[in-house]
């Protein structure tokens, strides 16, 4: 690495520690850009990128020069899925919880996103990211939640609330991951940390206060997110039409 020189694509992808699937992430080998006014990097082991950089797209992370994140995430548009790619953009506008991190603020606006993106017309892959963009949303807490709205969506079932406090009772609020409030259906996604004894407790605990609240609580766990989502997405449009919903 030189002054000159900066981690950027499937390195930098690495480094801010991004979900979603990025082919040929995990090759081992180091990805490095420079400015178009110089030559490309050649090494052994080494892929070498030239471009045009603005001087907030290049940062320092731990030590390292690194491409910012919205960069990374632009520069790595031309390999990923619009659906991948609208992974990493909710990863990106989420809004932190200040209880459980470092950070009170996202790591990007829809704003900043919508800026790399006409700073940069013309970009291989900017098509997909533009798309991913425009299907990305504030309020999901993780990649799978992401990638559940969007089988939810694309099955043709009406857009949920993500993670929106919902009082139940007097002093009873309850943050489902996805919610249909006109016909009081609360979706969880329950990835690993929900097989924990303590967790199971709280889990059930919530499920009554649904219950009780007249909400229909659905659980959904990573065996319903196979083979395109198709068990999670027929689960809930089970729901939902148990409440009255009808296609249009």
């Amino acid at each position: 690495m030189t002054p000159f020189s900066a981690a950027s694509h499937a390195t930098a992808f690495a480094q801010w520690d991004f979900p979603g699937f990025l082919p040929g992430a995990d090759d081992g080998r180091v990805h490095i850009s420079r400015p178009d006014t110089m030559a490309i990097v050649r090494r052994r082991q080494v892929v070498g990128h030239v471009g045009q950089f603005f001087a907030d797209e290049i940062v320092s992370h731990n030590g390292l020069l690194i491409t910012s994140r919205t960069r990374t995430w632009l520069d790595c548009s031309r390999k990923m899925s619009v659906e991948e790619l609208t992974v990493v953009a909710d990863h990106l506008l989420r809004i932190p919880r200040p209880d459980f991190e470092a950070r009170s603020e996202p790591f990007a606006t829809t704003d900043d996103l919508a800026d790399m993106l006409d700073r940069h017309k013309g970009t291989p892959g900017i098509r997909k990211a533009r798309l991913a963009l425009e299907q990305a949303r504030v309020g999901a807490d993780s990649a799978p939640e992401t990638r559940l709205r969007l089988a939810l969506e694309y099955a043709g079932l009406p857009e949920p609330q993500l993670n929106v406090p919902t009082e139940l009772s007097v002093g009873v609020v309850r943050q489902p991951d996805l919610a249909y409030p006109e016909h009081r259906v609360a979706v969880e996604y329950e990835g690993e940390g929900h097989s924990e004894a303590a967790q199971i407790v709280r889990d059930i605990a919530r499920e009554e206060d649904f219950a009780r609240a007249g909400w229909l609580p659905v659980r959904i766990s990573k065996r319903h997110m196979q083979n395109e989502a198709r068990a999670a997405v027929a689960k809930v449009r089970t729901a939902l039409l148990s409440r009255g919903w009808r296609p249009n």
